[in-house]
Order: structure tokens, then C-alpha cells, then sequence
């Protein structure tokens, strides 16, 4: 891999307990990957990650999830920008094959689905609330859809800086893959693992299905 080729991107918050090994973990499969952290923590998040190498952009107070990934995907300097939650719930070793289908096989959004079935780490109720908007979405979409919420995408780094998305409120996710596909770019799905994630979470699941909504229609309808 040529250098500048690749950033891995993860937004954190109070992620002391799993930075250390998620960001060795990327390091380990993609070693001249640039590392770039958003981090809005209390703790020794960003701290942990810069002794590790990555590029830290801090942003502080929070903002939200949403603005923090808007500031992670257009900041990297690679040609492909894979993001990552940093709670170890993503396989960092599918860094690599993701990355290639941007670059070798010209797909534009690769979307790694955690959901061809429900994960074990996943709640049912979870489960259920995101196989409901993914059937709406395909709907509205005429395309089977599976998972807008992964955390785990590789991007085209000029598609990001072409796109134009909203990014105040939840479920960003999902208007990152309905966008480009309704603005003709090539989307690709390939399934992923879905693991126990390491620490709490901070998810508002009612306030996410509310904006998970708002996004699918005003994407489709706007």
C-alpha cells in the first residue's frame, strides 16, 4: 500500500478501555494507515491514542456524534477513509479487503453489514429496530438494504468531499450510505462480524430510530 492511501477514522468518547487495542489492532493490518481520532472525552482517550501514533483532533465539548463524523471523514488525508467505532465491536483485520474494493475494484461506498442474521452481540430489540428501517428504506429505495447504521465503511475520499449531507443530529450513518446511492455513485456491501463491544454504550436508541426516519425520508423525498 502506498502511503497515502488510507485513514481509518474513529470519533471517541470516554473510550480509555478499548483505544489501546483497537488502535494496535489497525496498526497491526494496515501499518502506514493514517489513524486519525475525533475525540470529545473526559478521560485518557486521546491521550492513549497520540502515545500510539494517531492523529488526534479534539473537540471539545461534545457536538454529537454526527458533526464528529463529518469532521473525521473530511479530515483524513487518504484516498480511501475506512471508519471504525473504537469499542472493538468491528473486525479491523476486513481493513485491508475494504479498502482494495475502493481502490483495485472501483466501488465508490463499501459498506461492511453486521446483519445478513442477527449478531449474538447484538440486542434483539436493536436487531429488530434496524431490520425495520432497512426494509424501509429498501422500499423507498427499490434496492435491498440490510444495515444503515454500520459503523464499519470504506469511502471514496472525493466522493466524501462532493457529498452534501446534513450533519447536526443522530443516525449519520444512514444518510451516508442513502446519499451516494441515490446520487448514482456505486455502493457494495460485504458482510462483517459483530462483536461484544468493550465498555458502555452511549447510544439513545428512540432518539436514533427518530433520526434514522427523518434521514431515509428526507433523502429519498428532499
Amino acid at each position: 500500500m502506498a502511503e497515502g492511501d488510507l485513514t481509518v477514522a474513529m470519533i471517541t468518547l470516554n473510550e480509555e478501555r478499548a483505544v489501546e487495542k483497537v488502535v494496535r489492532s489497525v496498526q497491526e493490518v494496515v501499518p502506514d494507515a493514517e489513524v486519525l481520532v475525533v475525540d470529545s472525552s473526559t478521560d485518557a482517550t486521546a491521550e492513549i491514542a497520540e502515545s500510539l501514533g494517531a492523529r488526534v483532533i479534539k473537540q471539545f465539548p461534545p457536538v454529537g456524534y454526527g458533526p464528529a463524523m463529518d469532521v473525521a471523514l473530511r479530515s483524513g488525508s487518504g484516498a480511501v477513509v475506512v471508519t471504525l467505532d473504537c469499542d472493538d465491536t468491528y473486525p479491523a483485520e476486513r481493513i485491508p479487503e475494504l479498502r482494495d474494493l475502493v481502490l483495485q475494484q472501483g466501488w465508490d461506498v463499501v459498506d461492511g453489514c453486521r446483519l445478513p442474521r442477527k449478531p449474538e452481540a447484538m440486542p434483539l430489540v436493536n436487531y429488530i429496530a434496524n431490520w425495520s428501517v432497512a426494509i424501509l428504506a429498501s422500499v423507498l429505495f427499490a434496492r435491498r438494504l440490510r444495515d444503515l447504521h454500520s459503523g464499519m465503511r470504506a469511502y471514496r475520499k472525493t466522493v466524501i468531499d462532493g457529498l452534501r449531507y446534513d450533519p447536526k443530529g443522530a443516525a449519520l450513518p444512514v444518510e451516508l450510505l442513502l446519499r451516494p446511492l441515490k446520487e448514482g455513485f456505486r455502493v457494495h456491501t460485504v458482510p462483517i462480524e459483530y462483536r461484544f463491544r468493550i465498555g458502555e454504550s452511549t447510544m439513545r436508541p428512540l432518539e436514533s430510530i427518530v433520526w434514522t426516519i427523518r434521514r431515509i425520508l428526507r433523502v429519498r423525498f428532499a
